[in-house]
């Protein structure tokens, strides 16, 4: 199939497909025309594709990742290098979530001394 089909069979743009080659994540054949040509599969390589960006992995990530995935959710069958993958990743998460925390509890202590000094009564 050529990168039009495979876009409308997935739901995503062509300019995104292209850049998931570029990355080295799909794989198209060349027609004789010089067209990238889509096998079936690629309709399952790019929903596993947009799973894991979902997760917040990077395409570097995912193309660690991508030869241990199965199926759409996708499943992953992973060794222990691609599991310290996943853990980092996820602490990395944790860490974005506690600063953020962190940031969101000041900026309600400044709003709310803020209300008490002006005497106004808005939430934020």
């Amino acid at each position: 199939m050529l990168i039009g089909e495979l876009s409308r069979r997935t739901g995503v743009g062509a300019h995104l497909l292209r850049y998931y080659e570029d990355q080295g994540l799909l794989e198209p054949g060349r027609g004789a025309n010089g067209y990238r040509e889509y096998t079936d599969d690629a309709i399952l390589t790019v929903t596993q594709i947009r799973g894991l960006l979902e997760a917040g992995l990077s395409t570097e990530d995912i193309g660690f990742l991508l030869p241990c995935a199965t199926g759409t959710a996708p499943d992953l069958e992973l060794c222990p290098e691609q599991l310290d993958i996943l853990q980092a990743r996820l602490r990395g998460l944790d860490e974005r979530i506690d600063t953020l925390t962190r940031s969101r509890q000041a900026l309600h202590g400044y709003l709310n001394s803020t209300r008490v000094c002006h005497g106004t009564d808005q939430d934020g």
